[in-house]
């Protein structure tokens, strides 16, 4: 059993906080700058994201889905160790997978062979990452996203909720594709990209 303390207290927290239950590991508390909470889901606010060091002995996991703030706060986190959240019920392939530190995947979400998964990213609820993706840090892949094989999604791209990436597609960084778009050719230029087929805006 871990002892593992959040960061944030948002909707998203809501979820991390129920992985780590599920996965039967030990809720200590939330960080958040947030003055106003002092307790959160009947946990206690244990202070802001710059007192973690008082907390050293706990794993840590950022619930906050803005990749430039997930980014921000890890940089700024010297030498704590990193909580990956997967929850139970999850599908996560056995053959040559590689999943980084403070990654959260969450219920029903389906990860297949020789995905790679980089640091801090978000996997949710039943989002599909087939064999051979290449999912770099700080990615969020939204509600009910699919990427087909061999997809290459960029550092702190965000792939909105029930969009689709055609097999063989790459995603350069600091992408945002809106929801239920559908990614059918390489995208280089960073920017928003929306539609059927997607096209940016």
């Amino acid at each position: 059993m871990k002892d593992v303390a959040i960061i944030g207290t948002g909707g998203h927290a809501k979820v991390v906080a129920d992985i780590v239950l599920s996965s039967k590991d030990r809720l200590v508390g939330f960080f958040t700058n947030d003055n106003s909470v002092d307790n959160f889901m009947g946990w206690p606010v244990l202070g802001k994201d710059t007192e973690y060091n008082k907390f050293m002995d706990c794993y840590f996991v950022i619930a906050i889905g803005n990749p430039d703030v997930r980014e921000r706060i890890s940089n700024s986190m010297d030498g704590v160790k990193w909580y990956t959240a997967i929850h139970p019920s999850a599908s996560v392939s056995t053959i040559h997978i590689s999943i980084g530190d403070g990654t959260v995947i969450m219920a029903n979400a389906v990860i297949n062979p020789y995905a790679q998964i980089g640091n801090h990213c978000i996997i949710n609820s039943n989002a599909t990452v087939e064999h051979d993706n290449q999912i770099e840090d700080f990615a969020h892949i939204s509600v009910g996203a699919k990427l087909g094989g061999t997809v290459k999604i960029g550092k702190r791209t965000w792939v909105g909720v029930g969009a689709s990436v055609k097999n063989g597609i790459s995603v350069c960084q600091n992408c945002m594709i809106g929801a239920g778009a559908v990614v059918v050719k390489n995208i280089d230029i960073p920017g928003t990209y929306v539609g059927v087929p997607a096209h940016r805006i």
